[in-house]
């Protein structure tokens, strides 16, 4: 088995989907045993902060099952949820790429997870010799800043439930299976990644429900395809989308 020597050393992957394997497959496909030798596996919980903005980045981070989200804290004192992860990244890989010190980000788990910790030394030292490893580490860190970018511009033009619908749309486009989407999030969640307040959510979920252009399950919010097509349409109307 091709892959045998990374799923010695991190045996959960026999147990994730074949899109996360195939993720750690690619990403790790050149790594010497030295480096597999020295992964360590960490339990994280929910709601858990693992990495701090402006704390010394020394330890680099990814994440095998779970998801996490990055926030930030500056506004008001409050938390803003800007983004969430679905592939694998080295988190602390952008802060060796632009060879800074400390944390650019803070870092908090939506779900438990099961993290994967390296020193920052010996990442540096396996970028350094294993070009294929750069590249790919290059290309994720920029795609997630030119994703952040976009996301950062789209919501200043939009305000109220519009930010609502886009979340769904995004949401949507990334998580939806067989035509539809479920939202556990609840109303505080969603105004954490939103930059809305609680008030604006419940009033943006009332006019959504009002409108047939989301239902609710129990405490779930769920979307269908035609739905979402609505909500893109009515994003469309005050940005122009890809």
């Amino acid at each position: 088995m091709k892959h045998k020597p990374l799923y010695d050393a991190l045996p959960f992957l026999k147990n994730v989907d074949r899109d996360r394997q195939e993720q750690f497959e690619d990403y790790f496909e050149n790594a010497p045993l030295w480096l597999l030798d020295a992964l360590q596996i960490d339990e994280l919980k929910q709601g858990e902060v693992f990495v701090r903005e402006g704390e010394p980045a020394d330890t680099i981070f990814f994440i095998g099952r779970g998801i996490i989200e990055a926030i930030d804290y500056r506004v008001y004192g409050t938390p803003y949820d800007y983004m969430q992860f679905d592939k694998l990244y080295a988190f602390g890989g952008m802060e060796f790429l632009m060879d800074l010190d400390v944390y650019k980000t803070t870092l908090r788990t939506i779900t438990k997870c099961t993290a994967i910790k390296l020193s920052r030394a010996k990442f540096e030292k396996w970028m350094y010799s294993d070009i294929h490893a750069m590249k790919y580490e290059a290309k994720l860190v920029g795609e997630y800043l030119l994703r952040e970018g976009r996301n950062s511009r789209v919501f200043l033009f939009l305000q109220g439930s519009d930010r609502l619908a886009m979340l769904f749309v995004d949401r949507f486009e990334r998580y939806g299976k067989n035509g539809l989407l479920y939202i556990k999030s609840n109303r505080q969640n969603l105004a954490d990644e939103t930059g809305l307040c609680v008030k604006s959510i419940s009033r943006g979920v009332k006019k959504f429900l009002d409108d047939q252009l989301i239902t609710k399950e129990g405490n779930k919010i769920v979307i269908n395809e035609e739905q979402y097509h609505q909500l893109k349409k009515i994003v469309s109307l005050k940005i122009e989308l890809d």
